[in-house]
């Protein structure tokens, strides 16, 4: 009884220790998923309106945005690089003008950029240049505002006890966004008044007014004497517009008094990418130390070109990614591009799976992909399991016939 008793204490002792063991393998080359690394530094410039046109002796205003997608702070040195003969330019926040702004981590700033011109400036084309760079020019940037002053035209209907005025007639971008005008109506009656509103512009197209920071829809307007409002003029283009430019005519009308505009949407076509695999597989098997390629395709989906196409990668500390090629020089719409993207894992990875994330960014638009990498063990450690259940199975062989003898 006693002997019986041992054998199977042993037995039990043995499948514990077998347990254990596997679990401490188990942990030891078991899963481990880097997060996703930001760049170190990364800064980018963007200005809200790179064209606009207005009538003469009319003051220019947008948004010039700064992006920090790096890990650390930056600062970032600004100014209006060249400014046209008969302009006056800056750039200032809503009190002062200003040489510099500071952009957060993973944050962005909006300052402002405004021209003036004076009472000389004939209609034409001007261009005002906007450089910036941090303080170790280790970022540089630049962008160009073009203004069209427009002449006045001949003929033109002339207003009568109210005014239209808009400071952007032409809002230029993709045929899918969706375009806002803010239109001041101006009231020179004597009395209170309420003004129609009309819009016409290309058929299949959706044309609405706003209150000013409002979603409702209005079809008029009341105003008190000598007073203005402002209104929002929401373009929606038709699916099947293609790129050019389009004429969308708005009237206000109260009684006698009546006031027309005429306002453009410059569609510049559609920008967006598609990328993957082949076999629409993400995954990938490797060995520490030794390279692994995998191929990618990006496909130019949008209706207009996507130049500058760069690949950034996110990978766990000490790996290294090569793409080939580096860059995309122009992808013309419609057009598929393979990339080779080789992987060499750390030497001293661990076993286990691991998350390498790629951005691509073209000019206009950007797309992600995301990579499982399984990192495998060596051969040496496959043979050494295999020893191990060997001798596990032969020991619960024996001690089974030792039981049995008894």
């Amino acid at each position: 009884m006693s002997r019986k008793r041992f054998a199977w204490t042993a037995l039990v002792l043995i499948m514990v220790l077998g347990h254990i063991f596997f679990q401490h393998l188990a942990a030891v080359y078991g899963q481990e998923k880097e997060e996703e690394e930001k760049p170190d530094r990364l800064v980018v410039m963007a200005v809200e309106y790179p064209g606009v046109v207005v009538p003469q002796e009319e003051d220019v205003s947008m948004d010039i945005i700064f992006y920090n997608k790096g890990k650390s702070d930056e600062t970032v040195n600004v100014e209006v690089a060249s400014v046209p003969k008969g302009w006056e330019a800056r750039v200032k926040t809503y009190r002062f003008t200003i040489t510099g702004v500071h952009v957060p981590s993973g944050e962005d700033k909006t300052v402002t950029f405004e021209a003036e011109p004076d009472e000389n400036v004939k209609p034409g084309r001007y261009e005002f240049r906007i450089a910036a760079q941090t303080p170790d020019r280790k970022f540089k940037m630049a962008e160009t505002v073009a203004v069209t002053v427009k002449e006045k035209e001949e003929g033109k209907k002339e207003s009568k006890g109210v005014k239209l005025t808009t400071s952007y007639p032409v809002l230029r971008g993709p045929s899918d966004a969706q375009f806002e005008f803010s239109v001041e109506v101006d009231s020179k009656l004597n009395e209170d008044a309420v003004f129609d509103l009309f819009a016409q512009g290309p058929e299949g197209w959706d044309l609405n007014f706003k209150p000013s920071f409002e979603d409702k829809f209005i079809s008029s307007l009341r105003i008190q004497a000598n007073q203005s409002k402002t209104v929002a003029v929401q373009v929606k283009p038709s699916m099947l517009a293609q790129e050019g430019e389009y004429p969308v005519n708005i009237r206000v009308s109260s009684g006698d008094a009546k006031a027309e505009a005429e306002l453009t949407v410059a569609l510049t076509g559609t920008y967006d990418l598609e990328a993957g695999t082949p076999t629409g597989l993400l995954s990938l098997d490797a060995r520490q130390g030794k390279p692994a390629n995998m191929s990618f395709y990006v496909k130019n989906t949008g209706s207009a070109p996507n130049n500058d196409i760069r690949f950034m990668s996110f990978k766990p500390e000490n790996w290294k990614l090569e793409f080939n090629p580096e860059t995309i020089p122009v992808l013309e719409p419609g057009d598929l591009k393979q990339v080779e993207v080789m992987i060499t894992p750390y030497e001293e990875a661990l076993v286990g799976d691991y998350s390498v994330g790629v951005d691509i960014q073209g000019e206009k638009a950007s797309k992600n992909l995301e990579f499982r990498i399984s990192v495998r063990a060596s051969t040496a450690w496959g043979y050494i399991g295999i020893f191990i259940i060997v001798v596990v199975i032969a020991g619960l062989l024996g001690l089974f016939r030792w039981l049995g003898r008894r």
